[in-house]
């Protein structure tokens, strides 16, 4: 287990940092490629887009390839996107590694996510994906130091790491046991999965911080930018959320386990709503970083009791938990692509300010179904006081 988790833990880990080293990248593209603040989200997005196909097909995979062998793929994926990132020197080209990744990258979290919570205890699953996820925000907290790195000696020797690194845990992933078979699950997990009210409520809760994070990758830096600050200090900013996130997650994921999975996403989605509504206001960089700092935490925790509480209910409905991952993968991606592509379009046709007010009313609207305590199994989605 301890390999296992070691494995997963580097996997997201590398992912996450390929991922959020477009960050400081933006601005630079932007100017290189010409692009408006649409193209900038259409390759902030592609990942993401590239995440949303791959969902479903991740989860077909593990059910029925395994979660060692749907690894594999995605991993060859992800290196393949790295050394075309690398090299690339059209924005079609660098839009495809995107979304190749994104495939990629819904390969490897629907297997190893899957994998690991196949093996771990219900009353645990709170501090295990908060672990886990602790290990991707720490790919989140290098990834802008990557992308800072490539800006600054080009992006070749930087993004061939990555490949070299997916490389080195495919080989790891061989030399592991196979997981073994799963019990008795749905034949059709889609269809299960849409049916039951409790997943389609997790599935939500999963969507919303993908949302507020879609549009804040790209309206910040590009907003930071216009103020003035450096590439260094667009990177710092995501830098210094991604590492004090790493830490809230595991404490978010044991309060997760102890008191139950709706409370602290009541608490975490009212600070987001907060953040969305205070992040219009600065107009200075070092108070729009600081803001984003925090906002990021608080809108990020969400993830660990939203995860919790889909594969509780995955679990019930009798769906196999590599499927329930890839039920996160697609309501996460789904919600990045609103966020950076629409999200950006709006903010373009009328304001930044537009973007996060209409997504702090979605904010606002899902807290008010979690006070109507909707449906969900308390002894499975942890509906304690």
């Amino acid at each position: 287990m301890r390999r296992l988790f070691l494995l997963v833990g580097s996997i997201v880990f590398v992912d996450l940092m390929f991922f959020a080293a477009i960050t400081p990248l933006l601005p630079w593209y932007a100017d290189r490629f010409d692009l408006g603040k649409t193209g900038a989200g259409l390759l902030a997005g592609a990942y993401a887009a590239g995440t949303l196909l791959g969902a479903l097909p991740s989860g077909w995979l593990t059910a029925r390839l395994g979660s060692r062998r749907t690894m594999l793929i995605g991993l060859a994926m992800t290196s393949a996107a790295s050394f075309g990132f690398a090299f690339g020197h059209t924005i079609a080209l660098l839009d495809a590694m995107r979304f190749l990744q994104g495939v990629g990258g819904a390969c490897t979290w629907a297997a190893g996510f899957g994998w690991l919570l196949s093996l771990a205890a219900p009353e645990d699953r709170g501090k295990t994906i908060g672990k886990a996820m602790s290990a991707a925000l720490v790919g989140l907290l290098m990834g802008p130091a990557l992308g800072a790195l490539a800006r600054e000696i080009g992006p070749e020797l930087p993004f061939s790491a990555v490949g070299v690194l997916a490389i080195v845990l495919a080989v790891t992933a061989l030399r592991l046991d196979a997981p073994p078979s799963g019990g008795v699950v749905s034949e059709r997990p889609l269809r299960t999965s849409l049916g039951d009210a409790p997943v389609r409520l997790a599935m939500w809760l999963v969507a919303v911080p993908a949302l507020g994070f879609g549009a804040v990758e790209v309206l910040v830096p590009l907003a930071l930018d216009r103020l003035g600050a450096t590439s260094i200090a667009i990177a710092g900013t995501f830098v210094a959320a991604s590492a004090i996130e790493a830490v809230a997650q595991v404490l978010v994921g044991r309060a997760t386990d102890r008191h139950g999975r709706l409370w602290p996403m009541r608490l975490c989605l009212a600070g987001a709503l907060a953040f969305l509504l205070v992040l219009p206001l600065p107009d200075v960089a070092w108070l729009l970083a600081g803001v984003t700092v925090v906002g990021s935490v608080v809108m990020g925790a969400v993830n660990t009791p939203a995860m919790a509480l889909l594969s509780d209910n995955v679990e019930a409905a009798g769906v196999e938990q590599g499927f329930g991952f890839a039920l996160v993968n697609l309501v996460w991606a789904s919600g990045q692509v609103i966020g950076t592509v629409a999200g950006a379009g709006v903010a373009e046709a009328t304001s930044d300010t537009v973007t996060y007010l209409l997504l702090a009313s979605v904010c606002a609207a899902t807290l008010g179904l979690l006070a109507r305590r909707p449906v969900s199994r308390p002894a499975l989605a942890g509906e304690r006081a």
